[in-house]
């Protein structure tokens, strides 16, 4: 069945062609949700919530993307809960466990210790992102690590193509900075300029 027809099916509260959507969508929200939030358990609320949002509100979709329209209830389950989170008394944020990896599950060629070093540079790049803005976090995950075009990205976040760029050159120029001054937590073949190099 194709995606329109699921989407028409959807609309007249057929649950069961939703949960065909849900099962084509649920890791790309999920992967974004994590992304932004940061932990597990907040990315499963955070995509569980959207994807019951998006059945309630899924007579509102009009056409276009799909994946844009639920990406951008995604993003705004995440940002309601960021925002949530400042309201409430300020607990300091555990370091992600050891074995936490948001990467998929591919075969690896890589010796142990590029593994390892992988999963730290992966570990600390995730670190990074939290301490984006939450507006340049979105708009960072989205095109880097979604892959999504510009258009998208303002559609998903109702801003205009210029704030997107914007927030996604902001966030990067800040990414690099945290990531340069956190650069002695990374071994030395995964820094970004070598000792000596900074210009």
């Amino acid at each position: 069945m194709d995606e329109n027809e699921l989407i028409a099916r959807s609309q007249k509260k057929d649950v069961a062609a939703f949960n065909v959507l849900v099962e084509r969508y649920q890791q790309l929200a999920y992967n974004v949700a994590l992304r932004m939030l940061g932990d597990v358990q907040s990315a499963e609320d955070a995509t569980q919530e959207a994807f019951v949002s998006a059945f309630e509100h899924v007579k509102q979709f009009r056409g276009g993307s799909f994946r844009s329209w639920l990406l951008r209830i995604v993003s705004n389950a995440c940002l309601d809960m960021l925002r949530s989170r400042k309201r409430r008394a300020s607990v300091p944020l555990d370091d992600l466990p050891a074995d936490w990896d948001c990467s998929p599950l591919v075969a690896d060629p890589d010796t142990p210790e590029e593994f390892v070093l992988r999963r730290e540079l992966s570990a600390q790049i995730q670190r990074a992102l939290l301490e984006l803005p939450p507006d340049q976090r979105a708009a960072v995950i989205l095109c880097d690590l979604q892959g999504l075009s510009y258009d998208e990205i303002a559609i998903i976040t109702a801003s205009s193509l210029g704030t997107v760029k914007s927030r996604i050159s902001r966030g990067r120029a800040r990414l690099r900075d945290v990531l340069l001054r956190d650069r002695e937590l990374l071994a030395p073949s995964q820094r970004l300029i070598n000792e000596g190099q900074e210009t």
